[in-house]
């Protein structure tokens, strides 16, 4: 006898609903491949503002604050004269921007080298030696062969780039002297390029993953705007209307007729009907029509990754909302993009500035990302204080017992007023006149014992009477 043969997958099947089959209406559900073109990005750029609030408000923020240096006063403000001398900070933001929008943009550092295709040396740079900065799209440069190299410090990056003249001329260029603004990361470079409309060698534009979200919302609030004017509509019955349709005489009469009548009506709110005509009026229902499109707004918040409140400049609605957790999280999104993308994509840029700016290259120079959250001065003043009175009690009691050795509490209290800029120019201070910020303290300390213990006082003053 024969042994019927059965074969069970494992996965839910229902084959009344046809849930988990080949008829499964989820099954028909996959991604495709996004196909935005360069005239579409500049489209949706130039005639809508969620693309271009989605484009241009990460780039303006993380350039809106900038950066504060560390160096001597002197040193600090040729740095910042030579930052204003080449715009530099107006030269990031529209790179940011252009990057964002078309999945790579580069600032071509301009240091007047015969050719620009042999690499930047930034210790070559002398005071003046930044000439220009120059903003240049992946429109505009087109990446070359790709290193494979593991050992090279380009690998996975262009060799070199390849700029287009206006007169058809060809210009090739070292990586060393662009400061890269990819967008988006193009997952299928490892794929040899072929899988994405991006350019070689760039990313792709942040428009691509939130276009369908952008898109609808667009129409959602076009589709209201269009039923508001559809918000009343007056229904009327007129006799035999059917049957004489087709009758031009009659169509031009019947024309007339309602035209005279909504005239009338616009005059002096009365609508003059015939004893036979019924009239009614239709209200289209406009409740919801607001929840409704806030929800559509909140997705295109989520694909852009920024908040409502920043992308539509609306206060937060609901009982006790503020918005802060959301602006926060957004806040740290931005120092992750201006600490992980900016900061080692301008290093060599910012070599070859402070070798332009002050004639030499100062190891102590550094600079730092402002914060976005800018408290006010009063509680500056409070934390200041505060941190103030904690390092007073560290130092130890009017007994003369340390908790903490005086030198590495000074120390680590000079580094925070210097990291959080509470003293600016506190570190150049106390290498011209000295350690002052510990005796400063511990004389400070030894007031406020003596105004607290007279007692004490004397015995600190007579050791005999101890």
């Amino acid at each position: 006898m024969g042994h019927v043969l059965s074969m069970v997958r494992d996965g839910l099947m229902n084959l009344a609903s046809r849930m988990g089959t080949e008829r499964d209406k989820a099954a028909s559900v996959f991604y495709a491949q996004p196909i935005l073109t360069d005239e579409q990005i500049i489209a949706a750029y130039r005639g809508s503002w969620l693309p271009r609030k989605i484009v241009d408000i990460p780039a303006l923020d993380s350039c809106r604050k900038w950066r504060n240096w560390q160096a001597e006063s002197d040193q600090i403000g040729a740095i910042e004269a030579e930052e204003r001398r080449l715009n530099l900070r107006g030269k990031v933001l529209e790179a940011a921007k252009k990057g964002r929008l078309f999945g790579g943009a580069a600032l071509f550092i301009g240091t007047g080298d015969a050719d620009p295709s042999q690499p930047l040396d930034a210790e070559r740079v002398g005071k003046g030696g930044l000439k220009h900065l120059t903003v240049l799209t992946r429109r505009q440069l087109a990446a070359g062969e790709i290193e494979r190299d593991p050992t090279s410090e380009w690998y996975g990056s262009p060799k070199f780039y390849t700029l287009m003249g206006a007169n058809g001329s060809q210009v090739a260029i070292h990586p060393s002297r662009l400061v890269i603004f990819n967008g988006a990361m193009a997952p299928d470079e490892d794929f040899g390029g072929t899988l994405g409309q991006a350019g070689h060698g760039w990313g792709e534009s942040v428009l691509t993953a939130t276009f369908d979200a952008i898109k609808n919302a667009d129409s959602t609030a076009a589709n209201i705007a269009s039923l508001i004017f559809e918000a009343k509509i007056d229904i009327i019955k007129v006799p035999q209307f059917s049957a004489n349709i087709g009758n031009q005489a009659y169509e031009d009469a019947v024309l007339r007729r309602y035209t005279l009548a909504n005239t009338i009506k616009g005059v002096n709110g009365t609508l003059i009907l015939d004893s036979e005509e019924e009239y009614d009026s239709k209200s289209a229902p406009l409740a919801g029509l607001t929840d409704i499109l806030m929800a559509f707004m909140q997705i295109v918040s989520g694909a852009a990754d920024i908040p409502v409140t920043r992308l539509l400049g609306q206060s937060p609605a609901g009982l006790n909302a503020t918005g802060d957790g959301d602006m926060k999280n957004y806040h740290d999104r931005i120092q992750a993009i201006q600490e992980l993308d900016f900061t080692p994509a301008m290093s060599r840029l910012d070599e070859c500035l402070i070798r332009s700016a002050t004639g030499a290259r100062d190891p102590e120079i550094y600079a730092t990302w402002a914060p976005l959250e800018q408290m006010s001065e009063k509680e500056k003043a409070e934390i200041f204080k505060t941190k103030a009175d904690a390092a007073r009690a560290l130092f130890g009691s009017s007994s003369g017992q340390e908790i903490i050795p005086r030198q590495a509490l000074s120390e680590a209290l000079v580094n925070t007023f210097v990291e959080d800029g509470s003293l600016p120019g506190l570190e150049a201070a106390i290498e011209a006149f000295g350690g002052g910020l510990q005796e400063g303290i511990s004389e400070e300390t030894t007031r406020q014992s003596q105004e607290q213990s007279p007692a004490s006082a004397a015995s600190a003053a007579n050791p005999a009477l101890s």
